[in-house]
């Protein structure tokens, strides 16, 4: 997700993060309530049968929400996790199994230095002080990604938050930084290259399962989706950006006009009923 441009005279723009990057949530769940529970509360219109078990979202427009008000864009990104934070209770509550957040793309090292260093400082605290509340909530973090790339302190408190989050169950949480969907396809094509190499696989052997395997969203839980059923973007942007390429193949796409900051209860359940009233063929004519 590229960021938003800015002047040059806008220093304190520069100690925000962009329109189009956004922290980690902190999920806010009712009191004392499980999934379980809630299950049965589904607002009118959704069907707990039909709903997407992974739900993928491109965050877009928290600049541009700031902008409106006459704010700073620091006021957008609050916005905007907030907007998250309720787009993770929902999901727990109302049954979606994953949710997949990007935000921030392997493009986006290409900004000013003070803005990169500023949002991986972000990143580092707001998933250090997640991690509690993921334990209590039963949610479990993973970060994808060029990880390389990140600093060592956000790596370390990364695999810390991923591993002490890694028998939660209710929600599959995934976090996207510097990640990129033509990288991602490319990295699966090396790993299977120096499998064919190491004569650990034959060439005929590689399916699209086994590439598939490969991807950095793959998971060792036959029983989380790592494809997303529905992928939704704000803002009015109609492109995918580097997102998910070979995961949302068969995704149903939402784009709606809604800024980021405002997208609510009523924004989410638009999307899911939307879900629900396509026929998904995968290809396959029903007769």
């Amino acid at each position: 997700m590229p960021f938003s441009h800015h002047s040059p005279a806008a220093t304190s723009q520069l100690l925000a993060p962009s329109r189009r990057t956004l922290l980690l949530p902190l999920p806010c769940p009712r009191a004392g309530a499980t999934p379980a529970a809630e299950a049965v509360l589904l607002p009118g219109g959704l069907r707990a049968e039909s709903l997407p078990r992974h739900v993928a979202v491109v965050m877009d427009g928290n600049s541009r929400w700031a902008r409106a008000r006459g704010l700073p864009s620091a006021a957008g990104h609050e916005a905007g996790r907030r907007a998250l934070e309720e787009v993770v209770r929902l999901s727990r509550a109302w049954g979606v199994r994953a949710l997949t957040a990007f935000a921030f793309s392997h493009e986006n090292w290409s900004r000013p230095r003070v803005e990169v260093e500023f949002l991986m400082g972000q990143f580092e605290r707001a998933i250090r002080e997640s991690v509690a509340e993921f334990l209590r909530d039963g949610i479990r973090l993973r970060v994808i990604g060029d990880s390389s790339r990140l600093p060592v302190s956000l790596q370390k408190i990364a695999r810390e938050a991923e591993e002490a989050t890694r028998s939660n169950s209710q929600l599959d949480l995934t976090l996207a930084i510097s990640y990129s969907g033509r990288r991602d396809i490319v990295q699966a094509c090396r790993n299977l290259a120096q499998k064919v190499h190491d004569k650990l696989l034959r060439p005929e052997d590689i399916d699209e399962t086994i590439f598939a395997d490969e991807l950095e969203t793959s998971h060792a839980n036959a029983e989380l989706p790592n494809y997303p059923d529905l992928l939704i973007r704000t803002s009015g942007e109609l492109r995918l950006s580097n997102f998910l390429l070979w995961q949302s193949a068969y995704a149903e796409l939402f784009f709606t006009d809604t800024l980021w900051p405002d997208f609510g209860e009523a924004d989410y359940l638009e999307a899911l009923v939307s879900f629900q009233s396509r026929d998904r063929r995968f290809g396959v004519r029903k007769l």
